[in-house]
């Protein structure tokens, strides 16, 4: 009696386990469900350390997030139908955002993450020696600027403290509208010399370019926002993820790729 009350209760516990087990794995089968997936849009300069943080984040949680970024007409069509987070390149890039696109993100979630520092990048071994902005208005420089993307108005910002508007003005060989234009531009022409940018794209082109820091009275900063769209069906998450962001190992991350 003893030796098949013993068994029924092994055959209990087994039960529970394997019960409990199934109960973990469906839970994260379901969090994994591509309907309950954090869709987040954004350009494409804070990309890298978004999608690292988005990995680590689905590792930690079981909670899909899938990150897309780039230039805006690229996604645009798509995010109004499922986006949940809104990421800018800059603070003016997502106000821009709300005013083209009016009752997409929800105002009152708006957060600032970190800001990125503005640096000029260089061809690798710098071989025309330009090592302040002062150099970029030298005679033979070419200058690549992003009227756009985050970038508007950049290099004039820098400039005018110093007096260097028309020089550096005068050197501009080329303006585009996107990061991903110029970079197309900066890896086809080598006549190209330098882009007055912000410094995380060096870490996301380290081959092709050497980064020259402005000194901190030089410095000039923008901000990383996000907010939460109007219509996401999963802002419970996507505030968890905004949190997650938030956290100083997260802030770490961001600084590996070049920001504040």
């Amino acid at each position: 009696m003893k030796k098949k009350t013993m068994l029924t209760a092994v055959f209990v516990m087994i039960v529970a386990l394997f019960g409990g087990l199934s109960s973990v794995f469906l839970q994260k089968g379901e969090a994994m469900n591509p309907d309950d997936t954090i869709k987040v849009y954004g350009p494409g300069g804070p990309l890298a350390p978004m999608n690292e943080l988005a990995e680590q984040f689905t590792r930690e949680t079981g909670i899909k997030v899938e990150v897309t970024g780039g230039p805006e007409e690229k996604w645009i069509t798509q995010a109004k139908e499922d986006a949940d987070l809104i990421y800018g390149g800059s603070e003016y890039m997502l106000t821009n955002f709300t005013i083209q696109h009016p009752g997409i993100i929800n105002e009152k979630t708006r957060t600032e993450l970190y800001a990125r520092p503005v640096g000029i990048l260089v061809r690798k071994g710098n071989p025309k020696h330009i090592q302040s902005l002062g150099d970029l208005t030298k005679k033979g420089v070419k200058i690549i600027d992003v009227n756009g993307a985050g970038q508007l108005g950049m290099w004039e910002d820098l400039a005018g403290r110093k007096g260097l508007i028309p020089g550096i003005e005068r050197n501009i060989a080329l303006s585009v509208k996107t990061s991903a234009e110029a970079i197309d531009l900066w890896k086809k022409n080598s006549k190209y010399d330098a882009w007055i940018t912000y410094e995380s794209w060096h870490y996301r082109l380290p081959d092709v370019t050497d980064l020259v820091q402005l000194p901190v009275q030089d410095k000039l900063y923008r901000g990383t926002p996000i907010s939460i769209t109007n219509n996401s069906d999963n802002k419970k998450e996507a505030k968890m993820f905004i949190q997650y962001l938030k956290k100083r190992t997260s802030h770490q991350v961001f600084q590996k790729w070049g920001w504040q």
